[in-house]
């Protein structure tokens, strides 16, 4: 093992330390102690002053190769366009400068191939110095090793992309498992709890009220794919760089978007449809089943807290569209005979640029996470950031073990995210002078 192999070691193993350190405090749901931050410090300083050290090794190196090939340039050449490659490796000046997250892999494909050729005890040096999910680099049925940081944000920037809900709810990091926020519920115009606003006349006395603190709590479980992939398809490039980062960051967006939708809680995301606080509009008289009304969507809309509208939009199923798209508002004389209409959708290109088009003013959404046509959840009204999400500040974690699948030819990935959540409101909001109730979420009952 030369010197620059040793340093990148011992910064593995450092960032290990100070890993398990920091891990073990958030598992037990509380701070560093004074032993620990302090240890934590001076395995930081210690890694950040290897900085210089590991910069001056691969300038050595980079030099070594350049003398060894016969080139006599005093300076570096400039990095070209494109990733020069040896076999699996990266020439030395592009590596310098645009693969130090790749832990010196040129492609997801040639990492991917050396894991698999470690378990016939070909153990490419890369994989060594990487950190990885066991204590023991080679050994052990659950030994593996972690993928290369810019190989996972790939994926984690897919599944917190604009098109995620995820981006769109209020999302917080946490290096906790669990997060407990105080929070009060009361409406500006309560008047039985919480906070309240007087008037007095001169010298009159002052009438003291106390905030109505409850408490916001969600665990954070783990959504994961779990993907074995034969010897033979780890040669089809092609493929296995679609199947690392497209598919599974698109299957993980889809089911974060389902458990803000649909789930269970319980362990599980408490999903929109599930929480208390959704309010659900009921069907005309003698609608017809699997049938979306104009009235239906007015009483949707007056149920959607008014602050809330302006940022709210429609999530539907894709079923919904061509009923959506002939909605329109009758206007009648005072004798009740039709005068005149207003489309109430407005196609793209017309109100807005939106993708799916408007209703109301406000975009349309289309979700396979919403429901069949004709059952509550096919259409919704939403104000997003009136759900909170919690997730691991250390984002997504993924992993591949050559060891697991070995008598049947497969390589086994892994990609792990650890996220919790449920709408700020615990219930409805109660009006201060109307009947109805309003909320961040309205949804239309069963047309059955």
């Amino acid at each position: 093992m030369n010197r620059l192999q040793k340093l990148l070691a011992r910064l593995a193993e450092l960032k290990d330390q100070a890993g398990a350190l920091t891990d073990s405090a958030a598992e037990a749901g509380r701070d560093l102690t004074d032993t620990e931050a302090a240890k934590v410090d001076e395995l930081l300083a210690e890694a950040e002053g290897m900085t210089p050290q590991i910069e001056r090794e691969r300038r050595l190196v980079a030099l070594g190769e350049t003398t060894a090939s016969g080139g006599n340039r005093r300076s570096a050449p400039q990095p070209p366009a494109t990733v020069p490659m040896q076999g699996d490796h990266i020439s030395a000046p592009y590596q310098l400068q645009d693969v130090r997250n790749r832990w010196e892999w040129p492609t997801v494909q040639a990492f991917a191939r050396a894991v698999r050729d470690a378990a016939g005890g070909r153990v490419d040096p890369r994989l060594i110095n990487a950190p990885t999910t066991y204590g023991a680099e080679q050994s052990g049925a659950d030994g593996g090793f972690a993928v290369p940081p810019d190989y996972r944000n790939t994926i984690m920037n897919l599944i917190t992309g604009e098109g995620s809900w995820l981006s769109q709810v209020d999302a917080m990091p946490t290096d906790s498992n669990s997060i407990t926020i105080p929070i009060d519920e009361d409406p500006q115009w309560g008047s039985s709890s919480g906070i309240r606003v007087y008037t007095r006349a001169e010298a009159g006395t002052y009438t003291a009220s106390k905030p109505k603190i409850g408490q916001w709590k969600t665990d954070l479980t783990t959504i994961y794919a779990f993907v074995p992939m034969t010897d033979e398809l780890l040669e089809d490039a092609p493929l296995l760089q679609n199947m690392l980062t497209v598919k599974a960051a698109e299957k993980i967006d889809f089911k974060i978007n389902d458990l803000i939708l649909n789930g269970l809680g319980g362990g599980n995301p408490l999903g929109i449809l599930n929480s208390p606080a959704l309010v659900s509009v009921a069907k005309e008289s003698s609608q017809a089943a699997a049938t979306i009304a104009q009235a239906n969507i007015l009483k949707m809309w007056s149920r959607c807290a008014a602050p809330q509208r302006a940022s709210a939009v429609w999530l539907i199923n894709q079923d919904c569209e061509p009923q959506i798209h002939a909605l329109g508002q009758v206007v009648s004389s005072v004798s009740g005979t039709a005068v005149s209409g207003a489309p109430m959708f407005i196609p793209p290109g017309g109100m807005n640029a939106a993708p799916n088009g408007t209703l109301l003013g406000r975009p349309i959404v289309v979700s396979e996470a919403c429901q069949t046509l004709g059952t509550k959840g096919d259409i919704m009204l939403a104000y997003l950031k009136g759900y909170g999400a919690a997730y691991k500040s250390s984002g997504l974690k993924s992993d591949v073990s050559m060891h697991l699948y070995f008598d049947t030819g497969h390589t086994a990935f892994r990609w792990s995210f650890r996220m919790g959540g449920q709408p700020w409101l615990s219930t409805p909001i109660t009006r201060k002078n109307g009947s109805n109730t309003l909320s961040h979420f309205v949804s239309l009952d069963t047309r059955g």
